[in-house]
């Protein structure tokens, strides 16, 4: 399955500290948030636009897909978005509806990505029925 706007995804980014002595040390960083814009494709110089909301402030990245820098992308949630990209997110304050999955689905479903030759780690959640209640008249 392709990256798509309205995805709500955890992008595992490399980053490179350098201490106090001048050591280099590589740690990986998340940045969980909600796509807004997929550009140029399969090209190699693709990019994702990804936003979230810390400390009440918006914070946007644009992540090139084909980089190293970017380790891999895990599927957390996919919502329902009727708009290639979703700019209107940025003011919007409801929440947006889930996407219903299948029942039966796969727990854990890897996708690779043939350009970048990395993978794009999805968590479909299997679906539980909740408890119909029915009201009796008297």
């Amino acid at each position: 399955m392709a990256l798509k706007p309205g995805m709500i995804v955890k992008v595992h980014q490399k980053i490179k500290d350098v201490n106090a002595k001048g050591e280099e040390k590589e740690r990986i960083q998340l940045f969980e948030g909600t796509i807004l814009a997929i550009k140029h494709g399969t090209e190699p110089g693709a990019t994702v636009t990804v936003r979230k909301i810390s400390n009440g402030v918006g914070v946007e990245k644009i992540f090139p897909l084909h980089s190293p820098v970017v380790d891999k992308i895990e599927l957390v949630r996919q919502m329902k978005v009727k708009q290639a990209r979703p700019y209107f997110l940025r003011d919007y304050k409801k929440k947006l509806q889930e996407v219903r999955k299948e029942k039966g689905a796969k727990k854990i479903e890897k996708v690779e990505n043939p350009v970048a030759k990395k993978e794009i780690v999805e968590e479909v959640p299997t679906e539980t029925e909740a408890p119909i209640v029915e009201e009796s008249k008297e």
